[in-house]
């Protein structure tokens, strides 16, 4: 593994940082690539059958090899690796012949050059170049967003699949090369976990392997240190057509250091009744809990008479009708910038139009009447304490208009009206509680809130959001504290 690790950086620092971001490409340091490579169980005896698709430099099957020749020296490993950057594919020759040269004969490599979805969707005779089924499919698979219009979209989507994203396409391959039983390991973005743009592949993923172990970082840098990668990462470990019973969850502060585990039944982390097959992931007993709190909330938005939007103005579309400064006659334009302490500052200087111009009936059709609505960043910066961030917009200060909200906002309304002050507010200091924020990471790991995640929420009754709001007297948001004890005192039970 040294010199695995020496070509892994020697390879890094070779990329062009154009085919990098092209290919998505991000090599797995020795210690992650150690604990990755410790997940999948081994026989004691006969033969491995391994494929490594975008192996890099060669770390993890290296980190595999190692582990089988230290815990189970009797089996033999076969093992295919595909790279399709010809930059890297001298790197990994030399790893997989030190693999078979350590390994006295009791390892075999076969490294295959070329692209892993083409290969793997039936391109360039793929029958010959991946012959499976295999018995574990270890990964680092690249990470780059891939276009609806993209070949390998194309791909995936004739396979069955739709992959938004080059790490969906290789997770979902590499299940399907799984023999019965066989064992899917990867490192990979936790941002699969919820939301609309996944849930095609989340289902196939789902309904092909069943996750058995997950680990948790919890640095979002600790992985890829190297790298500059911010996504937060998990491990996964899945068996395919395996027992849906239970998942091991462990957390670490680094690469290897586990801080935490627990055992979790795997229908609390997918719930059976959940039509969008959301993962949730606690990192320990404290999520735990809050998780059953949550689930012991009373409401759905539909229970409430609720629905939840995403603002209809894309300013890019919508140019003619911007205003940096509203003129008489023009409606309030809010944007995320606009959202300060719970509440809506309009206008303000954001260096962002702040006025909405009426030029055809159809501009109306982008308008919200005038009420009270209850606003959600769709995206909150990586600093904020905050993964959900809500404010009012409430008539009451920021005047009696209609009011257009920018597409990077969702707003809570009342089948297209207003809502009423008392449960505007209340609704605001519930998504903006330390527990709703807690629970939301727990399916969450990037900083996108989409309308879908909001709609999976539950909430308490109409009735006790109202005192919460009446609770409040001021039109800022109170202190984080004194928000969770507010909930904590009008809307969860004391057993809780």
């Amino acid at each position: 593994m040294t010199r695995t690790e020496a070509r892994r950086v020697e390879a890094l620092a070779a990329l062009r940082a154009e085919s990098q971001e092209r290919l998505g490409q991000f090599f797995t340091p020795r210690r992650a690539a150690s604990l990755i490579a410790g997940l999948p169980r081994l026989p004691e005896s006969g033969r491995l059958r391994v494929l490594d698709p975008g192996a890099g430099a060669g770390s993890l099957t290296a980190a595999l090899v190692d582990r089988v020749l230290a815990e189970a020296p009797g089996v033999q490993v076969e093992v295919v690796a595909v790279e399709i950057d010809p930059d890297v594919v001298g790197y990994l020759a030399e790893t997989l012949a030190d693999c078979e040269k350590e390994a006295g004969g009791m390892v075999t490599t076969r490294l295959i050059r070329g692209d892993y979805i083409e290969l793997a969707t039936g391109g360039l005779g793929a029958d010959e170049a991946l012959p499976g089924p295999f018995d574990v499919v270890i990964m680092n698979p690249p990470y780059a967003k891939l276009a609806v219009r993209s070949w390998q979209r194309a791909a995936m989507q004739r396979f069955g699949i739709d992959s938004p994203n080059l790490y969906a396409a290789f997770l979902a391959l590499g299940a399907t090369a799984l023999k019965p039983d066989g064992q899917l390991v990867a490192i990979t973005p936790r941002s699969f976990a919820n939301g609309p743009y996944f849930e095609d592949f989340r289902r196939y993923l789902l309904r092909t392997v069943a996750i058995d172990r997950l680990h948790i970082f919890e640095s979002r840098s600790t992985v890829f240190s190297d790298t500059g990668v911010l996504q937060e990462n998990i491990v996964l470990s899945a068996t395919r057509d395996g027992t849906r019973s239970k998942v091991r969850l462990t957390v670490s502060h680094g690469h290897t250091d586990t801080a935490t585990e627990h055992v979790i039944n795997y229908d609390d982390m997918v719930r059976p009744e959940d039509p969008h097959q959301f993962l949730r992931i606690s990192a320990g007993n404290a999520d735990t809990a809050v998780a059953e709190v949550m689930a012991g909330m009373p409401a759905t938005l539909k229970d409430l008479g609720l629905k939840v939007s995403t603002g209809r103005v894309v300013d890019f579309r919508s140019r003619q009708n911007l205003r940096e400064t509203p003129r008489d006659g023009d409606l309030p334009l809010v944007y995320p910038g606009n959202l300060r302490e719970g509440v809506i500052e309009w206008p303000r200087n954001l260096r962002k139009p702040q006025g909405f111009a009426v030029l055809t009936e159809e501009d109306r059709k982008l308008l919200v009447p005038s009420g009270c609505y209850v606003v959600v960043k769709r995206f909150s910066a990586k600093e904020e304490r905050r993964r959900v961030v809500a404010a009012v917009w409430d008539p009451a200060v920021n005047g009696q208009a209609d009011v257009a909200f920018e597409n990077h906002l969702n707003y809570f309304h009342a089948n297209g009206t207003g809502l009423d002050r008392d449960l505007g507010v209340g609704l605001s200091l519930w998504m903006n509680s330390g527990i709703v924020d807690k629970f939301f990471r727990t399916f969450s790991g990037h900083t996108q809130v989409n309308a879908t995640d909001l709609r999976t929420l539950r909430f308490p009754v109409l009735d006790a959001l109202r005192a919460l709001g009446r609770a409040v007297t001021s039109a800022a948001l109170p202190p984080q504290e004194q928000i969770d004890n507010l909930v904590q005192a009008h809307l969860i039970p004391a057993e809780a």
